[in-house]
């Protein structure tokens, strides 16, 4: 999976950066997904503009307190954008005119070497544009006017100069194969740091070491089997309350992000400790994300009186404790006598087989009809739910769209009943299952 840019939207509180973001990912309704990160500040969103796709991290959010406050939390935010963003929009506003706060932001942006595109924005009438002449006074580049309200002005032109080195999705060669991302993921202390460290000293056929964006977040393409895995070392993520902001919170954010730009995560559990809340929230988030997912219990080496039925006992656990992640494949290994450590290439390479899996129509639509034969859907106030007919619209995550006679009769047991039914009848493990509805007439069916 190819990382998408990442386009950070950044300025002081009340310019209109959530306006902004909205006009990018409500007009054209191209938002993919949302996912919130471990911060109350920042916000992922998937964006298309032009059949090119990136991410936009909406900055907002910022509480205000007195002064100093503000002034911290500003600094800190355009510190983060310029650490994680290629790219970066500083936002000003048009009606207000320059604000002092608007020239440290914009010495922060500077020093970043990230290209940065000044946009003035709440410029709603023609007579407001006089305003963009002012801001040359931040010397961070041409200023260019928009009404991100009315999504007029140059918000077109903006997002034009904004992608225009970034890659169209057709434009992607699958000529070369493609290298599997595993990000290793789970809360402090679970052993991914030992996981990857005896990854690499087994492995002596490494081909680079590639420091990310991050100190926090290292990459590391490795060589088994023939086939190259990128391995994604990540922060623990802790809960909000016990994170603190700065440094931590950045790589916690970090840890976020590598899920979103990963194929298959690998969630850490410590197997002398269980499962807990926030094993089962990390599951939530990388779900949410739409991910391949592996469950790896850690420390196994440290289970005492283990017997033949120890593994069943922590399966069952498991699907009691996390029973949306029964799909998910669990492998039980010991980062410190490197027991069965190899079962992770072998399954992340299953699980973005998985995931990448495509139905052909016939076949899915036979699957469905045949589904619906054996358990038809309960009548809903005289109205019964008709499928009409199915395809499969992505992958990664697998996603299919039923046309149906109402939207509004499918509801979420049934849906789950046809997700079951679809992992019978084509696998997909490991890999979650999304599944929409769009109203059609009888007479319209194929």
């Amino acid at each position: 999976m190819k990382k998408k840019p990442v386009v950070a939207i950044v300025g002081r509180p009340n310019v209109g950066k959530s306006t902004f973001v909205n006009r990018l990912v409500g007009s054209r309704h191209s938002i993919v997904d949302d996912l919130p990160g471990v911060t109350r500040d920042r916000i992922y969103f998937d964006v298309e503009w032009q059949n090119k796709f990136f991410t936009v991290i909406d900055t907002g959010g910022i509480i205000p307190g007195d002064e100093d406050d503000i002034m911290v939390s500003i600094f800190d935010q355009a510190k983060i954008a310029c650490e994680e963003a290629d790219k970066i929009v500083f936002l000003v506003d048009g009606k207000d005119g320059v604000n002092p706060i608007d020239y440290d932001i914009a010495n922060i942006l500077r020093q970043s070497g990230k290209p940065v595109f000044l946009t003035v924005n709440k410029l709603d009438n023609p007579d407001s544009y006089m305003m963009i002449n002012d801001f040359y006074s931040l010397a961070i580049g041409e200023p260019l006017g928009i009404s991100a309200l009315h999504g007029s002005g140059g918000v077109g032109d903006l997002l034009d100069l904004i992608t225009e080195d970034f890659s169209r999705e057709e434009d992607e060669s699958d000529e070369e194969e493609h290298i599997v991302r595993v990000a290793i993921v789970g809360r402090p202390n679970a052993g991914k740091s030992s996981i990857v460290n005896a990854l690499l000293n087994e492995n002596r056929v490494i081909v680079s070491d590639v420091s990310g964006t991050t100190r926090d977040s290292i990459d590391s393409l490795i060589k088994y089997k023939d086939k190259e895995y990128i391995i994604v070392d990540t922060a623990g993520i802790r809960k909000k309350s016990k994170v603190d902001y700065g440094v931590e919170k950045f790589a916690v954010d970090r840890a976020i992000r590598s899920i979103r730009d990963c194929d298959v995560a690998l969630l850490v559990i410590d197997a002398t400790e269980g499962i807990s809340d926030q094993d089962k929230k990390i599951s939530s988030i990388i779900t949410e994300a739409g991910k391949g997912i592996i469950i790896a219990v850690n420390k196994w080496d440290l289970i005492e009186d283990k017997q033949a039925n120890t593994v069943n006992k922590f399966d069952k656990m498991l699907a009691q404790e996390i029973p949306f992640l029964e799909y998910a494949p669990k492998i039980y290994i010991s980062a410190k006598t490197k027991q069965r450590l190899h079962n992770i290439f072998d399954q992340a390479q299953f699980v973005y087989e998985q995931a990448t899996k495509r139905v052909s129509t016939g076949l899915l639509n036979k699957v469905i009809k045949e589904l619906y034969s054996l358990n038809p859907p309960a009548s809903v106030k005289g109205k019964r739910l008709k499928l009409l007919y199915a395809t499969q619209a992505g992958v990664q995550p697998p996603t299919f769209v039923l046309f149906a006679n109402n939207s509004d009769l499918l509801k979420d047991h049934y849906k789950r009943y046809i997700e079951n039914k679809l992992r019978e009848a084509f696998g997909f493990f490991g890999t979650p299952i999304r599944i929409s509805v769009r109203e059609r007439s009888e007479k319209d069916k194929k």
